[in-house]
């Protein structure tokens, strides 16, 4: 028997944080990367930062962009792959496709939500996401607010 802590053989490798904040996830669903042999080494250290990255669609293929992956460090110099390097995702051509399609009337984006290995795999959680106004983000600090009252407020009580 497995002894992993980690929920359904899941290692998370790294989380977009940031973009919970600024989008509303309409959808998610899982992807897989083609990388490199020293990018997948990178990865198990963590070496992974999300800040500018989005799903590009060209030619029937998508696309992770503006995701940095930092070099591992025990390899040459000469099989460095350049770390902003568009990488692409594998996904069935009917889900290309479809997100492409979504991205194209709505107004929507597709962003990296979440990176994480299973079976040795590294595997991307990609989302179909709208961006959030000023007021909704204020409006979601407020009900962060009220909600930590509360919950101050209950613990006081016991």
């Amino acid at each position: 028997m497995s002894d992993k802590p980690e929920a359904a053989g899941r290692k998370p490798i790294a989380d977009n944080r940031n973009a919970r904040r600024l989008y509303e996830f309409v959808e998610t669903l899982e992807a897989g990367l083609a990388l490199q042999g020293g990018e997948v080494k990178s990865l198990r250290q963590g070496h992974v930062s999300f800040k500018d990255g989005y799903v590009d669609f060209k030619d029937g293929e998508a696309f992770l962009v503006g995701v940095h992956i930092t070099p591992y460090d025990k390899t040459s110099e000469f099989d460095r792959p350049d770390p902003e390097r568009p990488r692409k995702l594998l996904l069935h051509r009917r889900e290309i496709e479809r997100l492409q399609a979504k991205v194209e009337q709505k107004g929507l984006t597709v962003i990296p939500a979440r990176l994480y290995f299973t079976r040795g795999r590294v595997k991307l959680e990609i989302a179909l996401a709208k961006g959030k106004k000023l007021h909704d983000r204020r409006d979601d600090l407020k009900q962060k607010d009220i909600a930590r009252d509360t919950a101050r407020q209950l613990a006081q009580y016991k």
